[in-house]
């Protein structure tokens, strides 16, 4: 083969196929499709969303400000919906992301459709991924009725004024970002089938984000709910999730149903708002006051899940603290 032939060629390699990836990123990705969707509202409808959004998937948890004077960051009074919780780089993430601004002053003009797209599929009004630090991956499974709750719950909320700065993204999450969101797979869902009913409120609270530990955002295979994910702290202090599979060692395998419910339910209290987290002690990203408001019965059906769940023998050290060297200015 002739050297300029050869030549021609790796320049095509080099320059030509990265150009065509890239044009396949943006003029393809993300899947962008609606999912299918109910318009219908009512008060029953509304007050299952606010369930959801408070207590099950949480997404007022991280839409809103959280005070982290005290264990378990409580929202501040005031806050739900407004957005602005950063999520950056000194948290271990790619970038710097923060919390959209989901009341009306912020998504006001967004159609119930693109609301229902933004949170199953991860894809903006505008057509731009969202970081899965919203789960919308696990999000995509919320069954058509619940979903069709959510955006009616959404709706209700107080406008709040406040500007939400655009997301930084890290090369090459840029690229990576767009391959992520999909299609909805909405659930059908039984509450009689306490253990599929179970698996169905794990997978829409976001459990697995957290108590699954990963490298570099890919799950560990064999690990699924062992715990173990680590936190930083902005004072430098680590905390990693606890092990929730039915390990009787280093998971849940002694908890009874009724250990597990009560240890929710210790959090739905006043005084459980008002822990005061002194310098150095542990703090934790876990919502345990937003989840507190699950139902007796939802807790019961997340524990059944959790014991049939393949037991994992995984010992966690929970808390690191600070060092003096990440202390120091």
């Amino acid at each position: 083969m002739p050297k300029k032939r050869k030549l021609l060629i790796a320049v095509f390699i080099i320059f030509c196929i990265p150009l065509i990836l890239i044009a396949y990123l943006y003029l393809f990705l993300p899947y962008s499709d609606y999912p299918q969707f109910d318009t219908t509202n009512s008060n029953e409808l509304i007050e299952r969303g606010a369930y959801l959004a408070n207590h099950v998937a949480v997404c007022v948890d991280c839409h809103s400000t959280r005070d982290w004077r005290y264990y378990a960051g409580p929202i501040r009074p005031g806050t739900e919906g407004m957005g602005g919780e950063r999520f950056d780089r000194g948290l271990g993430f790619p970038g710097v992301f923060v919390s959209k601004n989901i009341t009306p002053a912020g998504i006001g003009d967004w159609s119930d459709r693109e609301l229902a797209r933004s949170i199953v599929t991860g894809v903006s009004r505008d057509g731009r991924p969202f970081f899965p630090v919203m789960p919308y991956p696990a999000y995509a499974n919320l069954s058509v009725a619940d979903l069709t709750a959510l955006v009616a719950y959404i709706r209700t909320l107080k406008p709040i004024p406040n500007e939400v700065p655009a997301a930084e993204v890290d090369f090459p999450m840029n690229f990576i970002l767009r391959t992520i969101p999909g299609p909805a797979r909405p659930a059908s869902v039984d509450p009689a089938d306490t253990v599929a009913y179970g698996e169905y409120l794990t997978t829409i609270g976001g459990c697995a984000e957290c108590h699954t530990p990963a490298n570099k955002g890919t799950k560990l295979p064999g690990m699924y709910l062992a715990g173990g994910f680590a936190f930083p702290f902005p004072d430098g202090s680590v905390v990693r999730s606890s092990n929730i599979t039915p390990d009787d060692a280093t998971g849940i395998g002694k908890w009874s149903r009724e250990q597990f419910i009560a240890r929710f339910k210790s959090s739905d209290t006043p005084a459980a708002r008002l822990i005061r987290v002194k310098p150095g002690e542990m703090n934790t990203y876990m919502p345990w006051i937003m989840y507190a408001g699950m139902s007796a019965a939802d807790l019961g059906a997340i524990y059944d899940y959790l014991r049939t769940i393949p037991a994992v023998s995984n010992p966690v050290e929970k808390f690191t603290p600070a060092t003096a060297e990440s202390e120091s200015p």
